[in-house]
């Protein structure tokens, strides 16, 4: 559950989101063989940034996934060469029916 849009009402009520990450960390094959969480992602870190991240209203959800891309670069940087973030409100309140519509930010 969200509080983005456009709509007043939408960030008073809120929406459904779904949120997808993708991030290549080249140094993943050392992690695996050492067993180090140092060269790799913490995943639950990341849930807790995404969590923090949609607390904070906005009217874009193009501006959602910049702040998560940011933060993940913020508290990864050493790690993380690239990634995708990608976030999708679902049953959006636009005339079409649509089951989602989403924006994917790539850093």
């Amino acid at each position: 559950m969200g509080r983005h849009g456009v709509l007043d009402q939408e960030r008073r009520v809120g929406n459904v989101f779904e949120i997808s990450i993708s991030i290549d960390v080249p140094s993943a094959d050392s992690a695996a063989e050492t067993d180090n969480l140092d060269l790799t992602v913490n995943y639950a870190e990341v849930v807790e940034i995404v969590k923090r991240e949609m607390r904070e209203p906005s009217k874009l959800i193009e501006s959602v996934a910049w702040r998560i891309a940011c933060a993940i670069k913020r508290r990864y940087g050493e790690v993380v060469a690239s990634g995708t973030v990608t976030v999708a409100k679902l049953a959006p309140p636009i005339p079409a029916e649509m089951d989602s519509v989403s924006y994917t930010h790539s850093f």
